[in-house]
C-alpha cells in the first residue's frame, strides 16, 4: 500500500497554482446590454464599409470587346471560322473600333479575360518545374515529372519550359491606336508592358540560366520549346531584359487563377499624351488573334478598365459587407425584441413572487 501511494504521487501534477487550474481567470457573460450593442455597431460598421466599397466599384469605369468572333460579317468572325480547334490556328488579325465621348479616366489598364479555362484543374497546376523556372541548369536537362507529356519531345530533347502551364502560354497581341479627329489620322497609344508581373516572381521565383559565353541562347542549347510555341523561350521578347523565363507575359500566365474565368494584365497606358487617361476620340484595337479557345468553349475578351483606391471593378465585396451588415442589425432587433418580451416576463414572475 505504501509503494502505490508513493507511485501515485509521482505521477501527479505538482500542486501549483498553474498545474491545479487555481489561476485567476475572467470569464465573460455577455448580457443584453453587451450584446445588442455589439450587433448594431458592428451592423453599421459593416454597412457603411459595404456602402463605400460598392460605390466605389461602381466608379470603376469599364470597356470590354468579346473578340471570339461568331458566325457573320464584322468583328472577329473571320478568324473565329479560322479557330476550328487547331492548336494553333493560322494567323489571324482583326480589330475593335470604339469611341469616346469624353475623357476615360487614367491609370487605364489593358486586360485579357478567358472564360471556362480551368487553370485550378489539378494536374494542370502542378505541370511545371519550380526548379526549371528559376534557373539550375541541371532542371533545365531533367525536368520533373510532374510535366508529363510535355516533358520531352519525342526526339528525346528536354522541353523548356515544360509542363501544360507554358504550353498552353496566351500568345495573342494586342495593339491601341487612337484617332484625335474625324477624317484624321490614327496615332499609336503607347503601351507599357513592363512591371505587369509581381516583383517576386520576377526577382524570385523566375530566373533565367546563367549565360554561356554571354549567350542566353546557348544556356538553352539542347532544349526544346512547347509543341504549342512558334519560337523558343530565349527569343520572347527582343528586349534581353525581357526575354526567357523573366518574360513579363510568360510569368504573368505563369501564375494560376482561381476561377474558370479570369483576367490577366496586358499593358498599362500612362505614357505622354495618355498618363491622365485615354482621351476623347476614335480608337481601335487591333488584335492578333492566336490563341485558340473553340476546342474547350471558352471565348475571348479584351478589357480596358481604370481602378480605385481598392482595386479593380468588383462590386461583390461590397454586396458581402452589405449583406453582413444588414443581417447583424437584424439579428440585433430579433434579440431586442425577445429580450423587452422575456425581460417583462421575468417582471411579472418577480411581482407574483
Amino acid at each position: 500500500m505504501t509503494w502505490s501511494a508513493a507511485a501515485r504521487g509521482a505521477h501527479q501534477p505538482d500542486n501549483t497554482a498553474f498545474t491545479q487550474q487555481r489561476l485567476p481567470a475572467w470569464q465573460p457573460l455577455l448580457s443584453a446590454s453587451i450584446a445588442l450593442p455589439l450587433f448594431f455597431c458592428a451592423g453599421l460598421a459593416f454597412i457603411g464599409l459595404g456602402l463605400g466599397l460598392f460605390y466605389s466599384s461602381n466608379g470603376i469605369k469599364e470597356l470590354e470587346y468579346d473578340y471570339t468572333g461568331t458566325a457573320g460579317p464584322g468583328g472577329c468572325s473571320a478568324c473565329a471560322l479560322a479557330d476550328r480547334g487547331r492548336a494553333p490556328p493560322p494567323p489571324c488579325w482583326c480589330a475593335w473600333h470604339f469611341s469616346l465621348p469624353e475623357l476615360f479616366p487614367g491609370p487605364v489598364y489593358l486586360y485579357y479575360e478567358l472564360t471556362n479555362f480551368y487553370q485550378n484543374n489539378r494536374r494542370y497546376s502542378v505541370s511545371r518545374d519550380d526548379a526549371q523556372l528559376s534557373g539550375l541548369p541541371s532542371a533545365l536537362r531533367h525536368p520533373a515529372n510532374e510535366c508529363a507529356p510535355y516533358q520531352r519531345r519525342a526526339s528525346g530533347l528536354p522541353i523548356a519550359p515544360c509542363g501544360a502551364i507554358a504550353n498552353s502560354l496566351f500568345n495573342d497581341s494586342f495593339s491601341l491606336w487612337h484617332q484625335r479627329r474625324a477624317g484624321g489620322p490614327y496615332v499609336e497609344v503607347p503601351l507599357d508592358r513592363t512591371g505587369i508581373a509581381w516583383w517576386t516572381d520576377c526577382h524570385v521565383k523566375f530566373r533565367n540560366p546563367p549565360p554561356v559565353n554571354g549567350s542566353l541562347a546557348l544556356a538553352f542549347h539542347g532544349t526544346a520549346p512547347p509543341p504549342n510555341w512558334p519560337r523558343p523561350v530565349y527569343a520572347l521578347s527582343p528586349d534581353p531584359n525581357n526575354t526567357g523565363f523573366v518574360n513579363q507575359d510568360f510569368v504573368v500566365w505563369m501564375r494560376t487563377a482561381a476561377l474558370p474565368t479570369f483576367r490577366k494584365l496586358y499593358a498599362r497606358i500612362r505614357q505622354g499624351n495618355y498618363s491622365a487617361g485615354l482621351p476623347r476620340g476614335s480608337y481601335a484595337v487591333n488584335i492578333t488573334y492566336n490563341y485558340p479557345v473553340r476546342a474547350f468553349g471558352g471565348r475571348k475578351l479584351v478589357v480596358l478598365s481604370n481602378i480605385s483606391w481598392m482595386g479593380g471593378k468588383n462590386p461583390f465585396l461590397g454586396i458581402a459587407y452589405l449583406a453582413v451588415g444588414s443581417l447583424c442589425i437584424l439579428v440585433g432587433f430579433v434579440m431586442l425584441v425577445v429580450y423587452i418580451r422575456y425581460q417583462d416576463q421575468n417582471d411579472e414572475d418577480e411581482d407574483e413572487e
